[in-house]
């Protein structure tokens, strides 16, 4: 059974800089493409990053393009977000989700996995 956890949210200020995590288990991670979502409270599920299953091809929405990077690392199973320049408006419970295959894009309904989110609160 394929299961993802996140982690690394908290509390930031404008300006301020995050690492968030996911760790995939019950499956071989480079079998998987990976992403980021975030849903604000009142808002819709929205698509942040996403990298290829072999971490050679990455994607970013626009509202994020230049202040985040997603990464992974195969050995340990790991995907990773570094939020930059954070600003209030990225405040939203982040959501890692898998995709078996090369790559997937940014609709909800294109991954096949999703973890149970870890918060981002960023105040001004």
């Amino acid at each position: 059974q394929v299961q993802l956890v996140e982690s690394g949210g908290g509390l930031a200020q404008t300006g301020d800089s995050l690492k968030i995590s996911c760790t995939i288990s019950g499956a071989i991670s480079s079998d998987y493409a990976m992403s980021w979502f975030r849903q604000a409270p009142g808002k819709e599920r929205e698509f942040v990053a996403s990298i290829g299953a072999s971490g050679g091809f990455t994607y970013y929405a626009n509202s994020v393009k230049g202040r985040f990077t997603i990464s992974r690392d195969n050995t340990k199973n790991t995907v990773y977000l570094q939020l930059n320049r954070l600003e209030p408006e990225d405040s939203a419970v982040y959501y890692c989700a898998a995709a078996r295959g090369v790559a997937a894009g940014p609709g909800l309904w294109e991954w096949d996995y999703w973890g149970q989110g870890t918060q981002v609160t960023v105040s001004s």
